[in-house]
């Protein structure tokens, strides 16, 4: 019999292990992200009071295309950030959520950076 390693498992003991040192704050808040087979979805967190600021999700209603590619991901990044300007927040700390920085992640990434959200 094969023995497959549990890889959800494995990715949330490194997001644990990532955020006894990565926190958001008042000032600077966590940019969260969270990566399923079908979409991809992002948060802007604040820590300290323990509330989410902003999101953005890929199911959200107008949302054109498919939820689960680079590009859809770099347009949830645009939408974030751009919401985060709305509130009045400019620069964020990046929580990748125990992904590697490759594919969609690094898409909403790279599209948040190109909105104008700086970390």
């Amino acid at each position: 019999m094969i023995k497959r390693p549990d890889t959800n498992a494995q990715r949330q003991k490194r997001h644990t292990r990532v955020r006894g040192k990565v926190s958001g704050t008042s000032e600077r808040p966590r940019l969260n992200v969270f990566r399923s087979g079908t979409n991809i979805y992002a948060q802007i967190i604040d820590d300290v009071k323990g509330c989410t600021l902003v999101s953005a999700s890929s199911l959200e209603k107008g949302f054109e295309g498919r939820g689960n590619n680079c590009e859809a991901a770099a347009k949830v990044g645009e939408a974030i950030a751009q919401r985060a300007k709305d509130k009045g927040i400019d620069t964020v700390v990046f929580d990748r959520g125990g992904y590697l920085y490759h594919g969609r992640v690094k898409a909403l990434a790279e599209g948040a950076r190109k909105a104008g959200l700086e970390f």
